[in-house]
C-alpha cells in the first residue's frame, strides 16, 4: 500500500444546510481529507470543479434545478463520488456512475452539530 503524499482534495454538496455541516464534521476529523469547498447545488458545483480539481465529491442526488446524478455524468473526468441521498431509489444510478459509497439520509450527527 503506498500513503498518499498530498490530502484528498473534498468537494461537499447538498441543499440541506445541516446535511453539509454534518458531512463537513465527520470529513474534518479525516486528516487525509482536505475540503476545498461546500456548494448548496450542484450548478455551484459545476462552476467549482471548471476552476479547480477534486478527488473526492460528496454530492446529494436530489436538488433543485440540477440532479447529483446529472452532473456526475456531465463530468469528462469525475472525482470519486460519495451520493448522499433520502432516496432509496437512485441506488442503482449511483452504483452505475462508479460511486465509491452510498450514503442514506439521514446521516446521524457526530456529538454536536447544532440542531
Amino acid at each position: 500500500m503506498t500513503l498518499r503524499e498530498s490530502p484528498v482534495r473534498t468537494l461537499i454538496v447538498d441543499d440541506e444546510p445541516h446535511a453539509l455541516e454534518i458531512i463537513r464534521k465527520y470529513a474534518g476529523n479525516v486528516p487525509e481529507l482536505e475540503i476545498v469547498g461546500a456548494c448548496s447545488n450542484a450548478i455551484q458545483a459545476f462552476q467549482l470543479l471548471r476552476q479547480q480539481p477534486v478527488d473526492l465529491l460528496f454530492i446529494d442526488i436530489k436538488m433543485p434545478g440540477l440532479l447529483g446524478t446529472d452532473l456526475v455524468r456531465s463530468l469528462k473526468n469525475p472525482p470519486k463520488v460519495v451520493f448522499t441521498t433520502a432516496y432509496h431509489e437512485y441506488a442503482v444510478d449511483g452504483f452505475d456512475l462508479d460511486a465509491v459509497d452510498y450514503l442514506v439520509k439521514p446521516i446521524p450527527c457526530p456529538g454536536s452539530c447544532g440542531r
